[in-house]
């Protein structure tokens, strides 16, 4: 079991920071686009996409560095992980504009750093 498990975690792991690395180029492209030439500010800028994106998120980080977490007995990842999520959270409170972007990019880069942590663990 053990064996599947950690191949699984590290691809989940792997995702997570490029979903995260996506999220904050959304973020800074919708925020360029819309501000600067006042594009698809209604598709970029959709509440849905931060939405999933959040529960997406939760999702994987709970998978992947909940079982890291466990395994390793090291809380480090998972507390990073989630003091990015509650920033990511915490964007979807203030509304569209630059507050939202800063908000969710610390948010990102927080998980990202809380999977690259998940990772160096595994080794």
């Amino acid at each position: 079991m053990t064996q599947t498990q950690t191949p699984i975690r590290r691809r989940l792991d792997r995702a997570g920071i490029w979903l995260s690395a996506l999220c904050a180029v959304h973020c800074v492209l919708g925020v360029l686009l819309v501000a600067g030439i006042g594009l698809g500010g209604s598709f970029l800028l959709d509440p849905i996409f931060h939405e999933i994106g959040l529960a997406i998120a939760m999702l994987i980080v709970a998978v992947a560095i909940g079982i890291g977490a466990v395994r390793h007995n090291r809380p480090l990842p998972f507390v990073v992980a989630m003091m990015g999520l509650t920033f990511m959270g915490g964007a979807l409170a203030v509304g569209h504009g630059t507050d939202e972007a800063v908000l969710t990019v610390i948010g990102v880069t927080l998980v990202a750093i809380g999977h690259i942590l998940n990772l160096r663990h595994a080794h």
